[in-house]
């Protein structure tokens, strides 16, 4: 059986069976590229483009290797590799597909997607943004939990359960600079560390180029090489197959080796659509953290280091207006102040309220109308029907109590004014009264879904004011 030819017409078959057992893409990705070499006393040699090619063959399709091998040439059928090092010099490594027995020296070069062609370097350059850290991250309640974690794996990348780390939350909320400052402090900490920031779009835009230059294989060779894989955005992910299925088998080479992997999107990974099943069942392995909008006191404190890098002073009254009007978008901080910043120095206008107020117009579609604490004191004395002076008084009837604690509850959450002076708008009470007030509120709208349901209502009702 040494005709000239014959190992071609040998693999030729097996393909045929590989075809009909084997998913079409699996197929496409893991069997087309592989060259049939030789056949030579039942030994039927094929040629892979690299070590990782022939460990995931071995590892994932080796019985059905092993079955259409010996249905074609007999039950004496064996398997070799040869390992393709470069063009010129590919290494043969002879093992059967049921036993493998693989120690060869490494010593191709994986080309790196982000440098130029050409230049060697000898760390991969990890596309971070050096201004994105830990230290200028403002921590609040919004995005405790995930900051915590990210410096947990800070000290052991992969090999905490927060592997993978999704980390998920609406745009302009702090997710990239997040995730890249967990990276950034692994390059500090470790420089043996290799550490990746790619987008998702730029991973597919790669992709498509290592596919038109027959170099996907050593494309997804260089991503095993990454410690730390970020990748940003995977929403985008959504109806592209071919991408998808790259990705899901660099995952799970990454996961299987203790890399770590940071991945974020703009939604939970169950919320996914056009999404294959399998990458989003991996995505829920390890630990899934939202990022929320931040409160009032976290936006200010925001505002005030951003202001601070710019050099730029405002009065408190000013950054309580700003932070009362910019509510869900950490960007569209940084944008007023870069506003504010440009209008002072290019056109050299003052920055007083007004010049803010015009400013927020070009962010907000409505500027909010002012609500004060007697707006509010007003309207929940006509909802539970009660003079306003009762309010203010000592009476510890219930309703009445719970309509002044309901009102200070408001006053906190619908205008700026401090614990202090609310407390002096209820008859002169201190501010641990309002505390008391506030977590009075709290607990009940835990238990109580009928008063729940009330505080909802008197919520509308103040937005409807707010939105004119």
């Amino acid at each position: 059986m040494n005709n000239t030819g014959q190992h071609i017409e040998i693999w030729d078959q097996c393909l045929e069976i590989f075809k009909k057992n084997i998913a079409p893409q699996a197929f496409k990705t893991w069997f087309l590229p592989v060259k049939p070499v030789k056949f030579h006393n039942s030994v039927l040699t094929i040629q892979v483009p690299n070590k990782f090619f022939f460990e995931w063959l071995e590892e994932h399709y080796v019985a059905v290797i092993k079955a259409a091998i010996t249905k074609v040439i007999g039950i004496s059928a064996r398997l070799e590799y040869n390992i393709l090092v470069n063009q010129q010099n590919p290494q043969q490594n002879p093992n059967s597909s049921a036993n493998t027995d693989y120690s060869t020296k490494e010593s191709q070069t994986i080309p790196n997607p982000f440098v130029i062609p050409g230049l060697k370097r000898v760390k991969i350059d990890s596309q971070l943004n050096p201004l994105y850290t830990f230290e200028n991250f403002i921590e609040g309640e919004c995005n405790k939990f995930p900051r915590s974690a990210g410096v947990s794996i800070v000290n052991k990348p992969g090999g905490t359960a927060f592997n993978p780390m999704i980390i998920f939350g609406d745009v302009g909320l702090g997710k990239t600079h997040l995730a890249q400052a967990i990276g950034n402090d692994v390059v500090k900490n470790s420089e043996s560390k290799q550490v990746l920031y790619v987008t998702t779009e730029k991973f597919t835009n790669q992709v498509i180029q290592a596919i038109k230059s027959n170099a996907l294989n050593d494309f997804m060779n260089f991503y095993q090489m990454i410690d730390v894989l970020i990748v940003d955005d995977i929403h985008f992910l959504a109806n592209r197959p071919k991408t998808q299925e790259i990705f899901f088998n660099i995952f799970n080479q990454l996961h299987q080796s203790g890399k770590q992997i940071i991945l974020t999107s703009d939604r939970a990974p169950k919320d996914l659509t056009d999404v294959d099943n399998r990458l989003i069942s991996r995505f829920k392995w390890g630990l899934i953290a939202d990022i929320k909008t931040p409160d009032f006191d976290t936006r200010r404190h925001i505002l005030e280091q951003k202001a601070k890098k710019e050099g730029l002073e405002l009065t408190q009254e000013i950054k309580d207006y700003i932070c009362h009007h910019i509510k869900n978008n950490i960007r569209e901080l940084e944008g007023v102040v870069i506003s504010i910043v440009a209008q002072s120095t290019l056109n050299k206008r003052i920055v007083d309220m007004k010049l803010v107020k015009d400013i927020i117009k070009q962010f907000v579609s409505q500027v909010d109308k002012e609500i004060s604490v007697e707006n509010i004191k007003q309207l929940v004395a006509k909802y539970f029907e009660l003079p306003i002076e009762k309010l203010h008084g000592k009476t510890r009837l219930r309703e009445v109590v719970i309509a002044r604690q309901l009102s200070m509850y408001l006053a906190k959450t619908y205008t700026n004014s401090s614990l202090k002076v609310i407390g002096d708008s209820f008859g002169g009470r201190d501010h641990s009264t309002v505390l008391y007030s506030l977590k009075a509120v709290q607990d009940m709208m835990d238990t109580d879904l009928l008063f729940k349901d009330t505080v909802t209502a008197l919520e509308k009702k103040l937005e409807l004011t707010l939105q004119g």
